[in-house]
């Protein structure tokens, strides 16, 4: 098999690449073999401003921009829905939370995305006595159904080959990259946390961080919108909601922990006033980087050997236009910037002058 890509992973970042290179009519063959991603268990959630402090997000109207024809066209491809536009109401515990959110109304970067009128009105079993700030531009991705939906496309046009990644088989030559029985010009590696038995880049601070959440069932809640409180809560349909997440950045295994748990259900409760049963508890390590930026770009040492990972906790917006970044580099030339370029660590590294 002789194709243009090889891409290793198949969670959000690999499967953004993927899409990108038959949009750009770039031959490609993904390799997964589907025993860890964070994708399936990520909360999902995006926006364009950081909730907790409200502040902007680095390129997020580009994301933003990039992400809205990016999903309905994968939608479109394999038929299903998965990407979501829903209001996020930012409730806030205190007065100087308030004030703080008017003075990012004013702020050039994020008065775009912030409504200056707080939401007022109640919203039934949601406890507030500080009201709600409106985020605009945001929704969630469902995100295991998209991992699911696109995964299986590709499976049935045998471009997914379901199997472990063996390193002691990968051949990488000047002009191309041999692996088994499959020739590529180049290979891409968009594993997330797996990075870490990746010899090629397996040096770099990828730390980790494991979240949790949990899926609920609230008859009563009948919410239309996203709210975040110390908790975030999205309503994915039939009376279920997902609620999380929790941050562990000493803990990298997928286990569910009961301490994790009490948290949600503690954030939870703080936050409404019926009843609910829980469905469901998963956990993940997200690809989180030590400088909070991604990881793109070339091998210092092999030029066709690339990746495509760090997404964090934003992956949603990430990913797409991260790869398109990638592609656009590898295909045309176009440099990476410097807040995303992984040769900034080449170079703290002393890997290259």
């Amino acid at each position: 098999m002789k194709v243009d890509y090889i891409i290793v992973g198949a969670g959000l970042a690999g499967l953004s690449m993927a899409h990108l290179c038959r949009r750009y009519c770039k031959t490609f063959v993904l390799l997964d073999d589907d025993k860890r991603t964070s994708s399936k268990v990520a909360g999902g959630m995006f926006n364009p401003v950081v909730l907790k402090r409200f502040t902007s997000i680095w390129e997020s109207q580009a994301q933003l921009d990039f992400a809205e024809v990016f999903y309905p066209e994968t939608e479109r491809l394999v038929n299903e829905t998965f990407y979501h536009r829903l209001p996020i109401y930012r409730k806030f515990a205190s007065i100087e939370e308030q004030n703080n959110w008017f003075l990012a109304c004013d702020h050039p970067l994020t008065t775009a995305y912030l409504n200056p009128q707080l939401k007022t009105e109640k919203i039934p079993h949601i406890k507030s006595e500080y009201f709600f700030g409106e985020v605009y531009n945001t929704g969630y991705l469902d995100v295991k159904k998209f991992v699911q939906s696109y995964q299986n496309y590709l499976f049935q046009n045998h471009l997914l080959i379901k199997e472990h990644f063996d390193f002691n088989v990968l051949h990488i030559e000047k002009e191309q990259v041999l692996y088994n029985h499959i020739r590529a010009k180049q290979i891409v590696f968009a594993e997330g946390f797996s990075m870490q038995n990746n010899p090629f880049f397996n040096y770099l601070p990828l730390d980790g961080t494991k979240g949790e959440l949990l899926y609920v069932k609230i008859p009563d809640l009948k919410l239309k919108s996203i709210v975040k409180a110390t908790v975030f809560i999205i309503p994915v349909g039939n009376d279920i909601y997902k609620v999380g997440a929790t941050y562990n950045w000493q803990d990298k295994t997928d286990d569910r922990t009961t301490e994790a748990r009490s948290e949600l259900i503690a954030g939870l409760e703080a936050l409404i006033d019926c009843d609910y049963e829980i469905i469901d508890h998963v956990a993940g390590v997200r690809p989180t980087v030590k400088d909070r930026r991604p990881l793109v770009g070339s091998h210092y040492k092999h030029q066709n050997v690339y990746i495509l990972n760090g997404l964090g906790t934003r992956g949603v917006l990430l990913g797409p236009y991260l790869a398109d970044k990638l592609i656009q580099n590898i295909e045309n030339n176009v440099p990476l910037d410097a807040n995303i370029n992984v040769a900034r660590y080449y170079k703290k590294l002393q890997l290259i002058k």
